[in-house]
């Protein structure tokens, strides 16, 4: 169709496309699904080849956050049953991060939940790092610890951070709708800071939140005006205990779609599937891969994800490779940029690339049910169900097979799912 044809000739050059276009992407029927992922998968290949980037999470603190975000199941208030526990040890997140290198990951999120952090958290996360690449050499670390101070970004840059999250997560005119403790403003802010400081900006969104096709064409948008080298896509899970719990309006058809007008709109950044994949996009993953090219390997913050060992054989099965340490992320021009700018995460003079929750990647203070680096919660054996409309299912009867609270890894004392 022309439509295809414009956008992968538009994203192998780099060009941005109409609004038009982008909604247009959003609004193709499932007879032209296939179509559409083949087009996003020329431009995905002309910039990242067949490599899948891999990513681990580390939560450094989790749970009772003071922010409202709707989505979340660490929100101020909320019933979700995840686990509580305060900043973990230097030495523990650098074992917790190992397993997520061991099993392939290229980079680890450090996420926190909180407002943002204070200097001494700062410090605390520094040393940290130090730990982690200490033990680990070549990794990427990416924090990802909410709304940032000035100078913070610069001593979290000084302490090795390679890179920042902290998601945009919907349009700027429906955010206050989503969250009253602080605002879009705030989040481009700090989005701002981490680039000023020559940290790598990782920012994305959350997909499923009862938004509209020009909300989600605008809040992408407004990540490429950003600059962002990687956007993490999130899908929402509707999690019992959070004011979204009933959210359930995503199908596998649309998340694709949605991951395809991203390329199209950022067609030479690190695009990854994150928090939400397996809820969503369940046995349609491997499709997913041609358009992103990055990933979550094991669990995320609050919820348990895909085992790790069917992620890469997932990777394997359907023809990609796991990018190795030694691989800039980056295409050249956005890896010189970086450079220029004081970043050496994606360089052609670093280790690794860059651009990852968490979302995030990261994401604002661990909102990652749906908000940074991956999902937050959901519902376990002992945990409450959500609601959820399927075939030969009422909306009143409960999905128990979906996602499950995350009792494994970081903060337990059971070894993680890496």
């Amino acid at each position: 169709m022309d439509l295809l044809n414009t956008l992968v000739e538009k994203g192998l050059r780099r060009e941005l496309p109409t609004r038009e276009e982008a909604l247009a992407v959003l609004a193709t029927s499932d007879d032209e699904l296939l179509d559409v992922v083949a087009a996003a998968g020329k431009v995905r290949r002309q910039w990242f080849g067949r490599r899948v980037k891999l990513n681990y999470l580390v939560n450094l603190k989790s749970g009772l956050c003071p922010e409202d975000c709707s989505y979340c199941s660490q929100r101020l208030g909320s019933k979700a049953e995840i686990l509580k526990y305060t900043w973990l040890k230097p030495d523990e997140a650098s074992q917790a991060a190992a397993a997520g290198v061991a099993g392939g990951a290229k980079r680890v999120c450090l996420v926190a939940s909180g407002r943002g952090p204070t200097d001494r958290d700062v410090e605390r996360v520094g040393r940290t790092i130090e730990a982690i690449k200490e033990q680990n050499e070549g990794v990427e670390v990416c924090a990802c610890l909410g709304l940032l101070s000035d100078g913070q970004a610069e001593r979290l840059k000084e302490a090795g951070a390679d890179a920042y999250n902290h998601n945009l997560n919907t349009s700027e005119a429906t955010y206050g709708g989503i969250t009253k403790t602080h605002t879009y403003a705030d989040r481009v802010d700090t989005v701002q800071k981490a680039h000023a400081a020559g940290l790598s900006a990782c920012s994305g969104l959350i997909a499923g939140m009862g938004e509209s096709d020009e909300d989600l064409v605008d809040v992408v948008y407004a990540l490429r005006e950003l600059d962002s080298d990687s956007v993490p896509v999130n899908f929402l899970i509707p999690f019992e205990g959070t004011p979204l719990a009933k959210e359930w309006n995503l199908t596998p058809q649309r998340c694709l779609r949605i991951l395809a007008m991203v390329r199209f709109v950022c067609p030479d950044v690190e695009v990854r599937i994150a928090g939400g994949r397996e809820v969503h996009l369940r046995s349609m993953q491997p499709l997913a891969l041609h358009i992103a090219n990055s990933i979550f390997l094991g669990d995320y913050l609050t919820s348990e994800g895909q085992a790790g060992q069917a992620d890469l054989d997932m990777i394997a099965d359907a023809g990609f490779e796991v990018e190795g340490a030694g691989t800039t992320t980056l295409p050249k021009h956005r890896a010189d940029a970086l450079a220029a700018a004081g970043g050496g995460c994606g360089s052609s003079a670093s280790a690794g690339g860059c651009g990852s929750e968490a979302s995030a990647g990261c994401g604002s203070h661990a909102e990652e049910g749906g908000g940074g680096c991956g999902p937050c919660g959901g519902h376990a054996e002992t945990a409450p169900t959500a609601a959820a409309t399927a075939p030969g299912r009422s909306a009143d009867e409960a999905r128990t097979d979906l996602v499950a609270v995350r009792r494994r890894g970081a903060g337990t004392d059971l070894a993680p799912n890496a």
